[in-house]
């Protein structure tokens, strides 16, 4: 681990993964839940390659290297801010030989890093597809969490752009959205084979999905049982510190 000057506002916070951990700009936009359990749900083989659209923070890129045992991984973000920092995190974890973050448009990144050359795609985007009650459309909370700079077809085109046959695409997105992700999903030629859905509590509505899609695969859905974050005394259920501890 390497000491880093940090920035106004700059914090580092633990991830609890082989000592690693990641700078965030508290003023700015923070990794939530919603990456942590996406970096459960995705699985890198060993020796494959791996690409995590939007990458934010770069949290998923590094908890999927200290999870798994894929060759390589890339985490592309178009916020310039964003990716530097990120960038610093896979510096001070000592991780440039395993982590690459690129400054880069994903609409542009099947022709910047390769098309059909990777094994895995993952991605946390916007969920918000309506921009209308924001102050500044452009602050970097707003274009993490709304359609502003890409949209769901944009994200899901880049993944089956990035994919070779049989390549898995794994997101986390709204349940209120499933209609749209499943047509774009088949549009370009990804198709659902795994589908959790994510409960805040044993018998609330459902506020998170985790979907797998292979690239070209066969028409077979599997929907596993759902994913419920906390038990009745407030505290993670079993599921969700395995995710933590795996």
């Amino acid at each position: 681990m390497r000491d880093i000057e940090l920035n106004e506002f700059e914090r580092t916070d633990d991830l609890n993964r082989n000592g690693y951990k990641i700078i965030q700009n508290e003023k700015k936009f923070c990794f939530g839940m919603d990456s942590v359990l996406l970096s459960g749900f995705a699985n890198v083989k060993k020796g494959e390659k791996a690409v995590d659209l939007g990458t934010g923070t770069g949290v998923i890129p590094i908890l999927l290297c200290a999870k798994t045992q894929g060759k390589s991984y890339i985490g592309i973000e178009i916020q310039e801010e964003c990716a530097k920092m990120a960038q610093r995190s896979v510096f001070m974890n000592e991780l440039e030989n395993n982590i690459e973050i690129k400054h880069l448009d994903l609409k542009n990144a099947a022709e910047e890093l390769g098309k059909c050359a990777y094994d895995v795609v993952t991605s946390n985007p916007p969920y918000m597809n309506e921009k209308g009650g924001m102050i500044n459309e452009y602050s970097p909370m707003a274009i993490a969490r709304h359609e502003i700079l890409c949209t769901l077809d944009d994200v899901v085109c880049a993944a089956a752009s990035l994919l070779r046959f049989g390549g898995r695409f794994y997101m986390v997105h709204r349940p209120h959205r499933l209609a749209d992700i499943f047509s774009s999903l088949r549009k370009h030629k990804l198709e659902p084979k795994r589908m959790q859905l994510v409960q805040p509590r044993e018998g609330k509505e459902p506020n998170m999905v985790l979907i797998e899609a292979s690239k070209q695969g066969r028409p077979m859905l599997k929907v596993l049982p759902p994913l419920v974050i906390y038990d009745n005394d407030g505290n993670y259920t079993k599921s969700v510190r395995q995710i933590y501890e795996e």
